[in-house]
């Protein structure tokens, strides 16, 4: 499995992940369980690797050439 998100991305995703499992702790009784979704962001920009980008080809890395 190679990296498809970079450095910049991860760092954001990884920042990311981290805020919204903190609402976990705001958010109120019924609502809280929806900030475990940080997970998300948080492992992917930890591993380096989304399937969502994979699953469409996505590779961030590359610009699209202008014709």
């Amino acid at each position: 499995m190679t990296s498809n998100i970079s450095g910049n991305e991860r760092s954001f995703r990884v920042i990311a992940g981290f805020l919204i499992l903190g609402l976990f702790f705001v958010l109120a009784e019924g609502y809280r369980w929806w900030a475990l979704l940080g997970l998300i962001p948080l492992l992917s920009g930890l591993v380096g690797w989304c399937a969502v980008y994979s699953l469409f080809g996505i590779r961030p890395g590359k610009q699209r050439q202008q014709n």
